[in-house]
C-alpha cells in the first residue's frame, strides 16, 4: 500500500479527499510480466450499476473527490489510478505506455460485476475511456452502456514522443513546486476562488510515490494517447467541455468538436476540470437518461 495514500486517508486537508482515500481497495491483478504480489489501488464505493471513472494525465483517483459523493447513492463507483500514475506501484524495467494502461484497466473490469458498466473519463482519461470502450465492445458488445467525457485530451492529433533526456527533463520540470501550483491554478475557471492549499496538496501528493519521475518519462517517450478518437465507440457518448479551459488549446477543441459534433456541450464558468469546477452539473448529466 502506498504510504502517501494511507496518510491521505487521515491527513488530507480536503475532507472529501480523505473519504475517497478511505474507500481505496488494493486489488490483485493478473498482469503479464508483473509480480502477482503487487497491489493496485482502486476506490470502490456506493451501490448500484457499476461506473468506472478514469482520471487525467499525471493525476490520481483523488481527482474525483467532489463527484464521487454525488453519484455513490445510485451507482457503484470504481475509481482506479491509471497504470503508472497516481499511487500505483511502478516496478523498474517495464514499459509505461498506452498499451499497459489498457491492459491494467481490462484486468480491473474483469473484477467488476457482470453486466453493463458506465465510463466517465476526464482529460486524458477521456481518451482512455474511448479506447477501452472500443476494446470491450469487440468482445462484449453490451458491456459499455454509455460514456461521459470531460474535456477529453488525445482524441485527435498525432503522438509526439519525447526523446531521451527531454523526457526526464520534462518530468523534472513538472515536479517543481512552482510549476505544480501554476498548473493547478490553470486547470480551474476561477483559480483565485477555487484553488487553495487543499487543491495544491492533492495535485502534488502522488509525486511522493516511488518511481514517479521515471514512469512519467517513460510514458512521455511512448507518445501517450493521441489520435485515438476515431472510430468512436458504438455506445452513447456525451461530452462536457469548459468554456474557460486553459489547458487544452483552441485548435484541440476545434478538432474535438469536428469529431464529436453535437455530443459536445460547452459549459460556462468551467475550466479543464468540470468534475471539480461543476461537479453537480456533471452528476446531473450522468444521471439524466
Amino acid at each position: 500500500m502506498s504510504d502517501a495514500l494511507r496518510a491521505a486517508a487521515e491527513q488530507l486537508i480536503d475532507p472529501q479527499g480523505r473519504e475517497l482515500a478511505k474507500a481505496v481497495r488494493w486489488l490483485e491483478l493478473d498482469l503479464p510480466g508483473l509480480d502477482p504480489a503487487l497491489r493496485w489501488p482502486v476506490a470502490v464505493l456506493g451501490e448500484g450499476q457499476p461506473v468506472l471513472l478514469l482520471h487525467g494525465f499525471d493525476s490520481s483517483l483523488l481527482e474525483f473527490r467532489r463527484l464521487a459523493p454525488l453519484l455513490a447513492g445510485r451507482y457503484q463507483l470504481w475509481i482506479p489510478d491509471l497504470f503508472g500514475f497516481g499511487f500505483t506501484p511502478r516496478p523498474e524495467g517495464i514499459g509505461y505506455n498506452p498499451s499497459a494502461v489498457l491492459q491494467h484497466l481490462l484486468a480491473i473490469t474483469e473484477q467488476m460485476p457482470e453486466g453493463p458498466i458506465g465510463l466517465i473519463g476526464a482529460s486524458m482519461g477521456g481518451s482512455v475511456a474511448v479506447v477501452l470502450a472500443r476494446e470491450l465492445q469487440d468482445a462484449q458488445p453490451q458491456r459499455i452502456e454509455k460514456l461521459l467525457l470531460l474535456a477529453p485530451a488525445g482524441l485527435t492529433g498525432k503522438p509526439m514522443p519525447l526523446p531521451p533526456l527531454l523526457d526526464r527533463l520534462g518530468a523534472g520540470f513538472l515536479g517543481l513546486p512552482a510549476v505544480r501550483r501554476g498548473l493547478c491554478r490553470q486547470a480551474f475557471a476561477d483559480p483565485d476562488a477555487a484553488v487553495g492549499p487543499a487543491e495544491e496538496e492533492i495535485a502534488s501528493l502522488h509525486l511522493n510515490t516511488p518511481g514517479w519521475a521515471a514512469a512519467l518519462a517513460c510514458f512521455a517517450r511512448s507518445g501517450g494517447f493521441a489520435g485515438v478518437g476515431a472510430p468512436l465507440p458504438a455506445a452513447p457518448i456525451q461530452v462536457l467541455w469548459g468554456a474557460q479551459d486553459r489547458i487544452l488549446r483552441a485548435p484541440q477543441k476545434r478538432a474535438a468538436e469536428a469529431l464529436l459534433g453535437d455530443r459536445l456541450q460547452l459549459v460556462e464558468g468551467c475550466g479543464h476540470l468540470p468534475h471539480l469546477d461543476q461537479p453537480e452539473l456533471v452528476a446531473r448529466t450522468w444521471m439524466t437518461p
